[in-house]
């Protein structure tokens, strides 16, 4: 007979202690330290089938048979690359976002894109009844006849439904409903969580499922739980943007099967989520021209070059430190590049507001967007518009340097597909690649002559 005992678990990283603390040992976190009850000993298992008989053994490296995963594709081209090429059979997904942001909508569309491929599809909600969800699909003109809706939190009952339908794909929303009959604490908590995504890791492994978690979201945007929680699984995607706005970014920031960092863009309709093949027209379109503290970047998002806009507003201060201000950038990489422009080029920042902002709700953390980030606050500074044909691409040192940057070819040849005529780039970066006819190519060593080669002075 199993005994129970209490302890406190931390909801953030998973750290156990006897008593009670107010700040957690592990993460740091306060007030996130919650009493469940512990089973000592060794409890029963009703449902689990993941003991096998077979033992397996060491072998060599050399002997071993590498497959090709196959892939499956949805017609979501955007959905598909993120992925790295498609849905790989036995894998385990999570998704994160904010709350309406678009994420049941999204597996809603790909489970009725797999349906229609004549693959068994189990869509479990825990959060929406069978007829809500069967509202939402009217809405979405879905009608595939292999698609299975299933309102169930149990992971029992779920687990068996797996068993008797034998999909190829399961979509769980959300993994915060589900909880595991034999934990005692309650849906939500880190052992829940942990044990449910252990076992529907076993499940997928086991029987070659492709399962999809839908992971809520913190206050602070990363994903719900314990950190072991994106450790566990092959993929990690986050669905980010503006509930405000109609655009939606999916991104990916653990992969097994692909490139990390990948991003695709959905634009959120009546109908909808509909992918945006072509994104940098989408962050350029409304583009003032002749507007001081402008500036366009080519940044590369995973494997695809993408053409944003930098915004920068510098005034003079009113209060007695002057504010640092940045969305879509990290804050303190405006307040390392305004402390080398006024080291470096001499600009008197240090009584002035700085406001920078990635137009289209981007988030940029590249070292390549430096160059453009220092341009457009020279520029908002100066009060001088620059060049609307011009995009500027650079890792800024400390010392002033324009540094190298990767993949400066593609970076290009997506500045001229958008007709921009002039790209100031790393020296460095020159040479060794074709440069894409009508493009003028001007490199750089300092900011210095970056700033020279913008303003003409």
């Amino acid at each position: 007979m199993a005994k129970k005992k209490t302890k406190f678990i931390c909801q953030s990283c998973g750290y156990e202690s006897a008593k009670w603390m107010g700040r957690c040992p592990g993460c740091g976190e306060w007030n996130q330290m919650v009493e469940e009850v512990a089973i000592t000993g060794t409890p029963k298992r009703t449902f689990m089938h993941s003991e096998t008989t077979s033992v397996s053994k060491p072998a060599k490296l050399s002997s071993v048979e590498t497959v090709q995963e196959p892939r499956v594709k949805t017609k979501l081209k955007e959905f598909n690359r993120v992925l790295g090429g498609g849905v790989v059979p036995g894998s385990l997904v999570l998704i994160g976002g904010d709350p309406g942001i678009g994420k049941s909508t999204l597996l809603l569309q790909v489970s009725a894109q797999l349906a229609a491929n004549k693959s068994r599809v189990l869509y479990i909600s825990g959060e929406e009844s069978v007829k809500q969800t069967k509202l939402r699909a009217e809405r979405l003109a879905i009608k595939e006849e292999e698609l299975f809706i299933y309102s169930e939190t149990n992971l029992q009952l779920i687990h068996t439904a797996i068993e008797q339908l034998a999909p190829s794909f399961v979509i769980i929303d959300s993994i915060q409903t589900v909880y595991h009959p034999e934990v005692t604490s309650a849906p939500g908590s880190v052992s829940q969580v942990r044990e449910c995504t252990a076992e529907l890791m076993r499940i997928a492994k086991m029987n070659g499922i492709a399962i999809f978690i839908v992971g809520h979201v913190t206050k602070e945007g990363s994903i719900a739980g314990p950190r072991l929680l994106e450790h566990m699984v092959d993929t990690v995607l986050y669905f980010e943007g503006e509930r405000h706005h109609t655009y939606r970014i999916l991104r990916a920031v653990k992969n097994r099967f692909g490139s990390t960092n990948e991003m695709g863009i959905f634009e959120m309709k009546e109908e909808g989520l509909e992918e945006v093949e072509n994104p940098s027209e989408i962050f350029l379109e409304e583009r003032s021209q002749g507007s001081s503290g402008s500036t366009v970047v080519a940044s590369m998002e995973g494997t695809r070059p993408v053409l944003v806009e930098v915004q920068a507003l510098v005034s003079p201060t009113v209060f007695g430190n002057p504010r640092r201000m940045a969305t879509g950038i990290d804050h303190n990489r405006v307040t390392l590049l305004m402390a080398v422009l006024e080291k470096r080029v001499g600009l008197l920042l240090q009584n002035q507001d700085a406001y920078l902002k990635v137009a289209g709700g981007v988030k940029l953390d590249e070292p390549a967007i430096d160059l453009a980030i220092a341009i457009s606050i020279a520029s908002s500074f100066r009060d001088e518009p620059t060049n609307p044909t011009d995009c500027i691409i650079g890792e800024v040192g400390l010392t002033g340097e324009v540094r190298r940057v990767s993949r400066i070819e593609q970076r290009v040849f997506e500045a001229a597909k958008l007709g921009f005529t002039r790209v100031i780039l790393p020296a460095n970066n020159l040479g060794g690649w074709k440069v894409p006819p009508g493009v003028k190519t001007i490199g750089v060593s300092t900011v210095n002559e970056a700033l020279q080669a913008v303003f003409g002075k």
